[in-house]
């Protein structure tokens, strides 16, 4: 059996080479004149006429304006003193409660805790 009807003759090939629709290809190569003239027509056709530019400005006005509330401009604020502040080395305290919590020397205050509960309430 021959599969000789499977391979086009080169008429059959010319005939469907000629059938072929080249009118709307795609834009394969981006920097082609006919892509940049059909990116052209599409950015014209998005475009805004005079009238409806003002009335979208007009709109814009009114509706895109933000009211930041008081809470985060204080957080804000507070945020910006913080990272200004010079950085604090407590490592040399912490070793010397450590080493104290460790040798049972370390004897709590508790007239501070209290005053110091007392102030953060009042």
């Amino acid at each position: 059996m021959t599969l000789k009807w499977l391979i086009p003759t080169s008429k059959a090939r010319s005939l469907a080479m000629s059938n072929m629709d080249v009118t709307n290809r795609s834009n394969f190569f981006p920097n082609s004149e006919q892509a940049k003239t059909t990116r052209a027509q599409k950015m014209s056709m998005r475009r805004n006429d005079y009238s409806r530019r003002q009335q979208l400005e007009k709109m814009s006005k009114n509706d895109a304006k933000v009211q930041i509330p008081d809470a985060v401009r204080d957080f804000s604020r507070i945020k910006k003193a913080v990272d200004a502040a010079p950085e604090i080395d407590n490592s040399e305290k912490i070793a010397r409660l450590k080493q104290q919590i460790n040798n049972g020397t370390y004897k709590v205050n508790y007239e501070a805790i209290a005053d110091k509960l007392l102030a953060t309430e009042f």
